[in-house]
Protein backbone atom coordinates (compact mmCIF):
# COMPACT_ATOMS: atom_id res chain seq x y z
CA UNK A 1 0.00 0.00 0.00
CA UNK A 2 1.17 3.51 -0.81
CA UNK A 3 -0.34 6.93 -0.17
CA UNK A 4 -3.97 6.94 0.90
CA UNK A 5 -6.98 5.35 -0.77
CA UNK A 6 -10.64 6.22 -0.18
CA UNK A 7 -13.86 4.83 -1.60
CA UNK A 8 -16.59 7.43 -2.10
CA UNK A 9 -20.22 6.44 -2.77
CA UNK A 10 -23.40 8.38 -3.54
CA UNK A 11 -26.60 7.69 -5.48
CA UNK A 12 -25.45 4.25 -6.59
CA UNK A 13 -22.11 5.48 -7.97
CA UNK A 14 -18.64 4.86 -6.55
CA UNK A 15 -15.28 6.56 -6.96
CA UNK A 16 -11.83 5.64 -5.72
CA UNK A 17 -9.87 8.65 -4.44
CA UNK A 18 -6.11 8.07 -4.36
CA UNK A 19 -3.36 10.25 -2.88
CA UNK A 20 -0.32 10.65 -5.11
CA UNK A 21 3.19 12.09 -5.14
CA UNK A 22 4.22 14.46 -7.92
CA UNK A 23 7.66 12.82 -8.03
CA UNK A 24 8.75 9.21 -7.97
CA UNK A 25 11.39 6.51 -8.24
CA UNK A 26 11.27 3.21 -10.18
CA UNK A 27 10.71 1.33 -6.93
CA UNK A 28 7.28 2.92 -6.51
CA UNK A 29 5.93 0.72 -9.34
CA UNK A 30 3.85 -1.20 -9.89
CA UNK A 31 1.41 0.29 -7.40
CA UNK A 32 -0.63 -2.15 -5.34
CA UNK A 33 -3.18 -4.15 -7.36
CA UNK A 34 -6.35 -2.44 -6.15
CA UNK A 35 -5.40 0.98 -7.50
CA UNK A 36 -3.81 -0.38 -10.69
CA UNK A 37 -6.92 -2.47 -11.40
CA UNK A 38 -9.27 0.38 -10.48
CA UNK A 39 -7.57 2.71 -12.98
CA UNK A 40 -7.41 0.06 -15.70
CA UNK A 41 -11.17 -0.54 -15.40
CA UNK A 42 -12.26 3.02 -14.65
CA UNK A 43 -14.87 4.99 -16.55
CA UNK A 44 -12.71 8.12 -16.07
CA UNK A 45 -9.42 9.08 -14.43
CA UNK A 46 -9.43 12.59 -12.91
CA UNK A 47 -6.08 14.25 -12.12
CA UNK A 48 -5.21 17.69 -10.76
CA UNK A 49 -3.58 18.38 -14.11
CA UNK A 50 -2.48 16.03 -16.88
CA UNK A 51 1.17 17.10 -17.05
CA UNK A 52 2.03 14.68 -19.83
CA UNK A 53 -0.59 15.97 -22.24
CA UNK A 54 0.86 19.27 -23.46
CA UNK A 55 4.36 20.38 -22.32
CA UNK A 56 4.05 23.54 -24.43
CA UNK A 57 1.13 24.72 -22.28
CA UNK A 58 3.23 24.25 -19.15
CA UNK A 59 6.13 26.22 -20.64
CA UNK A 60 3.81 29.04 -21.70
CA UNK A 61 2.21 29.27 -18.24
CA UNK A 62 5.62 29.34 -16.53
CA UNK A 63 6.68 32.16 -18.83
CA UNK A 64 3.50 34.10 -18.16
CA UNK A 65 3.40 33.69 -14.38
CA UNK A 66 6.98 33.06 -13.35
CA UNK A 67 9.19 35.41 -15.35
CA UNK A 68 9.94 39.04 -14.49
CA UNK A 69 9.52 41.88 -16.95
CA UNK A 70 12.62 42.50 -19.11
CA UNK A 71 15.37 44.21 -17.14
CA UNK A 72 13.92 43.30 -13.72
CA UNK A 73 16.34 41.23 -11.63
CA UNK A 74 15.36 38.99 -8.75
CA UNK A 75 18.52 39.96 -6.88
CA UNK A 76 17.89 43.72 -7.10
CA UNK A 77 14.63 43.19 -5.18
CA UNK A 78 16.12 41.66 -2.04
CA UNK A 79 18.42 42.71 0.77
CA UNK A 80 22.13 41.96 0.22
CA UNK A 81 22.16 39.50 3.15
CA UNK A 82 19.33 37.41 1.66
CA UNK A 83 20.91 37.60 -1.79
CA UNK A 84 24.17 36.17 -0.42
CA UNK A 85 22.35 33.36 1.41
CA UNK A 86 20.24 32.54 -1.64
CA UNK A 87 23.26 32.30 -3.93
CA UNK A 88 24.90 29.85 -1.51
CA UNK A 89 21.75 27.71 -1.28
CA UNK A 90 21.34 27.70 -5.06
CA UNK A 91 24.95 26.60 -5.46
CA UNK A 92 24.51 23.72 -3.03
CA UNK A 93 21.35 22.73 -4.91
CA UNK A 94 23.14 22.68 -8.26
CA UNK A 95 21.13 25.62 -9.64
CA UNK A 96 22.93 28.34 -11.62
CA UNK A 97 22.37 31.56 -9.67
CA UNK A 98 22.62 33.61 -12.86
CA UNK A 99 19.94 31.55 -14.59
CA UNK A 100 17.28 32.51 -12.03
CA UNK A 101 17.93 36.26 -12.03
CA UNK A 102 15.01 36.86 -14.36
CA UNK A 103 12.36 34.83 -12.54
CA UNK A 104 9.95 35.62 -9.71
CA UNK A 105 10.65 34.54 -6.12
CA UNK A 106 7.87 31.90 -6.06
CA UNK A 107 9.42 30.09 -9.02
CA UNK A 108 12.79 29.95 -7.27
CA UNK A 109 10.95 28.36 -4.31
CA UNK A 110 9.57 25.66 -6.62
CA UNK A 111 12.98 25.06 -8.19
CA UNK A 112 14.56 24.66 -4.75
CA UNK A 113 11.78 22.28 -3.66
CA UNK A 114 12.27 20.08 -6.72
CA UNK A 115 16.02 20.16 -6.12
CA UNK A 116 15.47 18.87 -2.56
CA UNK A 117 13.45 15.94 -3.91
CA UNK A 118 16.01 15.39 -6.66
CA UNK A 119 18.86 15.30 -4.15
CA UNK A 120 17.12 12.34 -2.51
CA UNK A 121 16.62 10.58 -5.84
CA UNK A 122 12.98 11.51 -6.61
CA UNK A 123 12.17 12.56 -10.18
CA UNK A 124 9.23 14.46 -11.73
CA UNK A 125 9.28 12.18 -14.79
CA UNK A 126 8.43 9.25 -12.49
CA UNK A 127 5.56 11.07 -10.77
CA UNK A 128 2.65 8.88 -9.65
CA UNK A 129 0.18 11.07 -11.56
CA UNK A 130 2.09 10.47 -14.80
CA UNK A 131 2.20 6.73 -14.14
CA UNK A 132 -1.57 6.60 -13.64
CA UNK A 133 -2.21 8.70 -16.76
CA UNK A 134 -0.07 6.34 -18.86
CA UNK A 135 -1.87 3.32 -17.42
CA UNK A 136 -5.27 4.88 -18.14
CA UNK A 137 -4.37 5.76 -21.73
CA UNK A 138 -3.03 2.25 -22.34
CA UNK A 139 -6.45 0.91 -21.32
CA UNK A 140 -8.44 3.52 -23.24
CA UNK A 141 -9.65 5.27 -20.09
CA UNK A 142 -10.44 8.99 -20.56
CA UNK A 143 -8.26 11.35 -18.49
CA UNK A 144 -9.76 14.65 -17.28
CA UNK A 145 -8.27 17.54 -15.35
CA UNK A 146 -9.67 19.05 -12.14
CA UNK A 147 -7.52 22.17 -12.58
CA UNK A 148 -5.33 23.77 -15.24
CA UNK A 149 -1.65 24.64 -15.35
CA UNK A 150 -2.62 28.29 -15.68
CA UNK A 151 -4.87 28.22 -12.60
CA UNK A 152 -2.20 26.45 -10.54
CA UNK A 153 0.60 28.87 -11.42
CA UNK A 154 -1.61 31.94 -11.11
CA UNK A 155 -2.04 31.08 -7.42
CA UNK A 156 1.66 31.68 -6.91
CA UNK A 157 1.98 34.75 -9.10
CA UNK A 158 -1.02 36.38 -7.39
CA UNK A 159 0.87 36.40 -4.09
CA UNK A 160 2.06 39.99 -3.34
CA UNK A 161 5.71 40.46 -4.24
CA UNK A 162 6.75 41.21 -0.66
CA UNK A 163 5.15 37.96 0.48
CA UNK A 164 6.89 36.05 -2.31
CA UNK A 165 10.22 37.34 -0.99
CA UNK A 166 9.33 36.31 2.58
CA UNK A 167 8.23 32.92 1.21
CA UNK A 168 11.63 32.56 -0.46
CA UNK A 169 13.44 33.64 2.70
CA UNK A 170 11.50 31.05 4.74
CA UNK A 171 12.55 28.30 2.32
CA UNK A 172 16.19 29.44 2.27
CA UNK A 173 16.23 29.25 6.09
CA UNK A 174 14.64 25.78 6.04
CA UNK A 175 17.27 24.53 3.59
CA UNK A 176 20.10 26.07 5.63
CA UNK A 177 18.80 24.33 8.77
CA UNK A 178 18.18 20.99 7.04
CA UNK A 179 14.44 21.20 7.71
CA UNK A 180 13.45 21.11 4.05
CA UNK A 181 15.29 17.85 3.44
CA UNK A 182 13.80 16.36 6.63
CA UNK A 183 10.25 17.32 5.59
CA UNK A 184 10.80 15.81 2.13
CA UNK A 185 11.84 12.53 3.77
CA UNK A 186 8.86 12.64 6.13
CA UNK A 187 6.35 13.08 3.28
CA UNK A 188 7.96 10.42 1.07
CA UNK A 189 8.23 7.89 3.89
CA UNK A 190 4.62 8.42 4.98
CA UNK A 191 3.38 8.08 1.39
CA UNK A 192 5.57 5.07 0.62
CA UNK A 193 4.14 3.05 3.50
CA UNK A 194 0.57 4.38 3.48
CA UNK A 195 1.39 5.55 7.01
CA UNK A 196 -1.84 7.10 8.29
CA UNK A 197 -0.26 8.33 11.53
CA UNK A 198 2.64 9.84 9.59
CA UNK A 199 0.32 11.61 7.14
CA UNK A 200 -1.82 12.90 10.01
CA UNK A 201 1.32 14.25 11.71
CA UNK A 202 2.22 16.14 8.52
CA UNK A 203 -1.31 17.58 8.35
CA UNK A 204 -1.01 18.70 11.98
CA UNK A 205 2.34 20.37 11.31
CA UNK A 206 0.84 22.25 8.35
CA UNK A 207 -2.12 23.32 10.51
CA UNK A 208 0.22 24.81 13.13
CA UNK A 209 2.77 26.43 10.77
CA UNK A 210 2.47 30.23 11.00
CA UNK A 211 5.32 31.15 8.64
CA UNK A 212 4.48 32.91 5.36
CA UNK A 213 5.19 29.71 3.45
CA UNK A 214 3.15 27.63 5.92
CA UNK A 215 0.10 29.90 5.75
CA UNK A 216 0.25 29.97 1.95
CA UNK A 217 0.46 26.18 1.77
CA UNK A 218 -2.46 25.77 4.15
CA UNK A 219 -4.83 28.50 2.98
CA UNK A 220 -4.16 28.73 -0.76
CA UNK A 221 -2.52 25.51 -1.95
CA UNK A 222 -4.68 23.22 0.18
CA UNK A 223 -7.87 24.71 1.66
CA UNK A 224 -8.96 26.85 -1.31
CA UNK A 225 -8.16 24.14 -3.83
CA UNK A 226 -9.73 21.40 -1.73
CA UNK A 227 -13.08 23.22 -1.85
CA UNK A 228 -12.95 23.46 -5.64
CA UNK A 229 -11.73 19.88 -6.06
CA UNK A 230 -14.48 18.52 -3.82
CA UNK A 231 -17.10 20.32 -5.91
CA UNK A 232 -15.74 18.94 -9.17
CA UNK A 233 -15.40 15.44 -7.76
CA UNK A 234 -19.00 15.56 -6.53
CA UNK A 235 -20.07 16.44 -10.08
CA UNK A 236 -17.96 13.62 -11.53
CA UNK A 237 -19.42 11.12 -9.08
CA UNK A 238 -22.94 12.20 -9.99
CA UNK A 239 -22.20 11.71 -13.70
CA UNK A 240 -19.94 8.64 -13.74
CA UNK A 241 -19.77 5.30 -11.95
CA UNK A 242 -16.48 3.47 -11.26
CA UNK A 243 -14.31 6.57 -11.68
CA UNK A 244 -10.90 7.17 -10.12
CA UNK A 245 -9.55 10.52 -8.91
CA UNK A 246 -5.86 10.90 -8.08
CA UNK A 247 -4.58 14.07 -6.38
CA UNK A 248 -1.61 14.98 -4.21
CA UNK A 249 -1.79 13.07 -0.94
CA UNK A 250 -1.78 16.23 1.19
CA UNK A 251 -5.22 17.07 -0.24
CA UNK A 252 -6.56 13.92 1.44
CA UNK A 253 -5.46 14.55 5.04
CA UNK A 254 -6.39 17.08 7.69
CA UNK A 255 -9.55 18.81 8.89
CA UNK A 256 -10.34 20.47 5.55
CA UNK A 257 -9.32 17.57 3.31
CA UNK A 258 -11.21 16.55 0.19
CA UNK A 259 -12.60 13.39 1.87
CA UNK A 260 -13.85 15.50 4.81
CA UNK A 261 -15.54 17.93 2.42
CA UNK A 262 -17.18 15.10 0.44
CA UNK A 263 -18.38 13.52 3.68
CA UNK A 264 -19.87 16.89 4.69
CA UNK A 265 -21.84 16.84 1.42
CA UNK A 266 -23.55 13.66 2.59
CA UNK A 267 -21.48 11.15 0.64
CA UNK A 268 -20.29 7.85 2.13
CA UNK A 269 -16.50 8.02 2.43
CA UNK A 270 -14.56 4.90 3.45
CA UNK A 271 -10.82 4.94 4.02
CA UNK A 272 -9.42 1.77 2.45
CA UNK A 273 -5.88 2.53 3.70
Amino acid sequence: DRGALFKVSANGHTMYLFGTMHVGVPGFYPLEPRIEQAVAGASTLALEIDTGRDPATMAKAVGQHGVNAPGVSLYDQMAPELRERLVKVLGRSGIDAGAVAGVKPWLVVMMLALSEYGAQGYRPDLAVDLHLARLARAKGVPVVELESVDSQLSMFSSMPHAEQLRFLEDVVAMIEQGKQAAEVRQVIEAWSGADKAGLDAIAQRIEEDQTVSGRFLRKVLLEERNLKMAGKLAQLLAQKNNSVAAVGVLHLVGKTSVPALLRARGMAVERVY
